[in-house]
């Protein structure tokens, strides 16, 4: 029998990444090794029950907290997780954990959720805001990680990547080739509604890059239109000193399925890998108002489930809206496209791929 391991950047949130580490542990059994992990906050999962590895980072106080801060640690940490007992190694990776060591004999497939955004292509979205000093520091890091990030490319026998523009990128900076599989998502758990209510959403990490300040901003001139925003992150609290009264921040909610259902429209500012939340809106028939860059491309078909305003900016997201309230939404068609995504159809185009990639490795004698 094939051994196998699962190698993840850290576990500490529930988020559409980990909803997709779950859906592969459904199916391939193992151990799991991260650079950080809360436990705790997936006693209720697969992932719960799951022997858990992590790295040396696990012991510095407050490391849970604070691992932002431990970025470039992030190299070495990943580098002394032991996973020499495994025949495949699969890392889900949009960090470090494709950097795992492995030996010549062993199979490394990685699950490519994007390349370090930080290093590579959002550079400049997470400096800004920085002091001169600051910016100077974060530049000679993210430089090393991008070094690192390259040489530890060796490592990774074959590529899969959550949609195409993610396989672009990592055809731009890695200059290797990546079959694409679209993330799961949980379409038959949510619900159609087709009575909507008066107020847009957004459920999202609070992250500089998600750019949920430009929503904010926006609603600031539709003084009679409603926004909700979901989630939690370190941009909280600038956006409680920026948000007018028609703009209500929800924080984390545990259930947001009758959010989605109700909402007339969801909006998404950021330039996505994929997209989760937004396909969650439309198996909900609610129509998305989307960047028109990214993974949203992918997942939103123009004037029938949602519709793209082209740049990130007040200006074209107000366009965006007004056309949005000229049309009329149709939420069964809508739910029936996003039902294409579902974590059936994932599952099964997930184990296709490790299935053919190691009938391959087992052809040419690598294992």
């Amino acid at each position: 029998m094939i051994k196998r391991a699962l190698v993840y950047d850290w576990l500490l949130n529930k988020g559409g990444g980990e909803k997709t580490l779950e859906a592969i542990a459904e199916m391939v059994p193992g151990p799991l090794y991260t650079l950080l992990a809360d436990p705790q906050k997936f006693s209720n999962t697969i992932l719960g029950k799951r022997e858990i590895h992590s790295s040396f980072l696990q012991k510095i106080p407050f490391s849970k907290k604070i691992y932002r801060y431990l970025l470039p640690l992030f190299p070495r940490a990943i580098e002394t997780l032991d996973v020499s007992g495994y025949d495949c190694v699969l890392s889900i990776s949009h960090a470090v954990a494709k950097g795992v060591v492995v030996e010549p004999e062993q199979l490394h497939l990685c699950y490519c959720y994007t390349p370090m955004r930080y290093a590579w292509h959002l550079e400049a979205c997470y400096l800004e805001g920085l002091s001169t000093l600051k910016k100077s520091i974060a530049r000679r890091v993210l430089q090393r990680l991008r070094n690192w990030d390259l040489a530890s490319l060796c490592r990774v026998d074959h590529f899969a990547a959550v949609s195409h523009c993610v396989a672009e990128r990592i055809k731009t900076f890695y200059k290797r080739q990546a079959q694409v599989i679209y993330p799961p998502v949980e379409t038959s758990a949510i619900a159609l509604c087709t009575q909507k209510e008066d107020y847009f959403l957004t459920v999202s990490r609070l992250v500089p890059y998600k750019k949920i300040d430009l929503l904010v901003e926006t609603f600031a001139y539709l003084p009679h239109k409603r926004l909700f925003v979901i989630g939690e992150g370190p941009e909280m609290q600038k956006l409680r000193r920026m948000a007018p009264k028609n703009v209500t921040l929800l924080g984390y909610q545990a259930d947001v399925q009758p959010f989605l259902q109700k909402a007339r429209a969801f909006i998404f500012a950021a330039d996505e890998d994929f997209g989760i939340a937004p396909v969650e809106a439309q198996a909900a028939g609610t129509p998305v108002i989307a960047f028109g860059k990214g993974g949203a491309l992918e997942t939103v078909r123009a004037e029938e489930t949602g519709l793209f305003f082209t740049e990130q900016s007040q200006r074209s997201l107000l366009q965006a809206i007004e056309r949005f309230e000229k049309r009329e939404w149709d939420p069964v068609k809508i739910r029936s496209h996003a039902l294409s995504f579902s974590k059936e159809r994932f599952q099964r185009e997930f184990l296709q791929f490790i299935e053919s990639k190691t009938d391959e490795s087992d052809r040419t004698g690598r294992r």
